[in-house]
């Protein structure tokens, strides 16, 4: 299995910080963003690894990550974005490096409190589709949402007015290599963004969905309070300890 990192953006809730650097650059606690998502997929055994970045502080990206030696990489993969076009649209630009296989997304700005190894062996086992790892949270309309019944997903909603669970769709994803035919099948939102939420709705409109719920804390860091609640959070789990270690999450089918 493949990992991808996608770190571009603008970052534009997190002006004026993002004036001169890349959001996924500035600091949470006592190390860059980035490297929180690359331990993640690091932890979960992912070593083939790219990060998918834009705009004009691309290069910093491999000033500071260089091959992985912080991670015990031999290489790490890049490849840039012009533009903007959303998650899925930064996602396509990862199809020559998947050549086929599995591979699990990450949001550069994604950071866990402990692992996400149960979801990667159950989407490993898993013939095809793709996986998702929800989290209850207080503000789900801030993120992709879903609409559950008994237990599986009917139905997920990007940033509802009317959140119809308190459940968000993290930014960690697990797919198959059909996820690039869905990509060129989404059509862009109101927007003007392709919508990862309209990739996941293909993969359950055909049945190949399934979910897990993640264990310990989880939050994004793409606004003020978020990144602020982030850094507390990393402070708390402690100067040594990067994300992804502890207890797996539960799985949950959503096709049975």
């Amino acid at each position: 299995m493949k990992g991808v990192v996608l770190a571009g953006g603008k970052g534009s809730r997190l002006y004026p910080l993002t004036r001169v650097t890349n959001k996924h650059l500035l600091p949470v606690y006592d190390r860059p963003m980035i490297f929180y998502p690359i331990q993640t997929l690091v932890d979960a055994g992912i070593k083939d690894i790219i990060i998918v970045t834009g705009g004009q502080n691309a290069g910093d990206f491999l000033r500071l990550l260089s091959n992985g030696k912080d991670f015990d990489l031999h290489r790490i993969h890049y490849t840039y974005q012009e533009g903007e076009g959303g998650i899925a649209a930064a996602l396509r630009l990862a199809e020559p490096f998947v050549e086929g296989e599995k591979i699990c997304v990450v949001l550069g700005d994604n950071i866990i409190e402990k692992n996400i190894l149960e979801a990667k062996d159950l989407f490993e086992k898993q013939t095809g589709g793709a996986h998702l790892i929800l989290k209850e949270v207080g503000d789900p309309e801030r993120f992709g949402c879903p609409e559950l019944d008994g237990g599986r997903i009917v139905r997920i909603e990007e940033k509802p007015k009317q959140p119809k669970s308190r459940f968000a769709v993290t930014g960690i994803y697990f797919y198959d290599s059909t996820v690039f035919e869905k990509i060129g099948r989404t059509k862009p939102s109101w927007r003007n963004e392709l919508e990862i939420t309209d990739v996941n709705n293909f993969y359950l409109e055909e049945k190949g969905l399934t979910h897990s719920v993640l264990d310990g804390w989880w939050t994004d860091a793409g606004t003020f309070e978020s990144l602020l609640r982030a850094a507390n959070l990393a402070s708390q789990t402690g100067a040594n300890k990067m994300p992804g270690r502890g207890s797996p999450p539960r799985p949950v089918l959503d096709t049975e």
